[in-house]
């Protein structure tokens, strides 16, 4: 079985959007809920996830992930998440 690796992004409780890369989307989401994912989650709970993508390569995913956290305005992330 191939590894898949994600970029996921998830709403805060406040509204804000968090982007995130794993090789398990269930497992990081719940991680992020109990206050175990990220120092940004643990301070803002995640509500919803509203976008993942697959992608067959660790380098391809975190490439994703950096382009979506550093080159993406709020306005293109949800383009982003209504066009898939």
């Amino acid at each position: 079985m191939t590894e898949k690796h994600f970029v996921y992004i998830l709403q805060t409780e406040r509204g804000t959007l968090y982007c995130g890369y794993t090789d398990d989307v269930e497992r990081r989401f719940n991680a992020h809920k109990t206050g175990h994912g990220a120092k940004y989650t643990k301070a803002n709970k995640p509500v919803k996830l509203l976008w993942q993508k697959a992608f067959d390569t660790k380098s391809e995913a975190l490439k994703e992930e950096y382009r979506i956290k550093h080159k993406l305005t709020r306005q293109q992330k949800f383009e982003l998440i209504q066009s898939d």
